[in-house]
């Protein structure tokens, strides 16, 4: 059965390969970029099938127009991937003022609103999904990344209370949190702030050589990735989370796990302040 899809950033990464797998099945995308220029390939050999507009995630004024115009040009809408979105490392001191609010209204302002636009097209369209790409570092965290942290952990709070706002209305929703994949998230989009040598004996160091060496390889394979978040959209329910690569789940895994232990600890305290 064909389905449509409406996917944020489909010129590079993940996006791109969703787009790619689900043209070549037959099913149709709506999918948005910053620059027509980098998908005219696929606007080439999918004229029927694709739907592409302009769009920048940190302009919150222009997501519903957009979000409503490809409503309106797809017909109906099953799937809704908010994807698009970049990471920013480096320790927390040394991002810029401006780079600080573009990490939060890309990743996480900008990925409530595209949401929020698609929820009354679904509502009253009787139902449908909602995946939001996400991260490893959406549960776990790393020094040098407090930034990136910061709106991924945001949007997974979004996502888990939205989940229960909308499940009544037959709407799912699913949170993909891959480990590192060889597509061009890390070398290509990635940014850091300027350098402080201060922190050059910091943890949050080790983020930055990473990046600017460019030589260490993840070792995610992006098209099986991909594979796994197409399979999830017809999974009944929707799955919470979906965590993609052994990384991810190790990392998570020992976070995770050692949250509880602290909070075991502090059960006596919690009853304590009780009426």
């Amino acid at each position: 059965m064909q389905r449509t899809w409406l996917i944020s950033g489909i010129s590079s990464g993940f996006g791109r390969s969703m787009a790619e797998q689900l043209l070549a099945v037959g099913d149709r995308v709506a999918g948005t970029v910053r620059s027509l220029s980098s998908v005219e390939d696929l606007q080439r050999r999918y004229t029927d099938q694709l739907w592409v507009t302009e769009l920048n995630l940190d302009e919150m004024g222009s997501i519903r127009e957009v979000v409503d115009s490809a409503f309106s040009a797809m017909g109906k809408i099953d799937v809704v991937v908010s994807n698009a979105g970049y990471g920013l490392f480096g320790a927390a001191e040394e991002a810029t003022d401006e780079q600080v609010v573009h990490q939060i209204h890309t990743n996480l302002l900008g990925s409530i609103q595209l949401v929020r636009c698609a929820l009354p097209h679904l509502r009253i369209a009787g139902g449908g999904r909602i995946i939001q790409l996400s991260t490893v570092g959406g549960q776990a965290a790393f020094p040098g990344a407090s930034l990136y942290h910061a709106s991924k952990w945001g949007i997974e709070g979004f996502i888990d209370s939205l989940s229960r706002e909308i499940e009544v209305f037959n709407i799912g929703c699913t949170l993909v949190e891959p480990g590192g994949a060889r597509t061009q998230f890390r070398y290509g989009s990635s940014r850091i702030g300027p350098r402080l040598p201060a922190y050059d004996v910091s943890p949050a160091s080790m983020a930055r050589q990473m990046i600017e060496a460019g030589t260490a390889v993840p070792p995610g394979d992006p098209e099986k990735m991909v594979a796994r978040i197409i399979e999830s959209a017809s999974q009944i329910p929707a799955p919470k989370r979906l965590v993609l690569g052994t990384d991810a789940y190790t990392a998570m895994h020992q976070q995770l796990a050692q949250r509880l232990a602290e909070l075991e600890l502090q059960r006596d305290q919690a009853s304590s302040t009780d009426a």
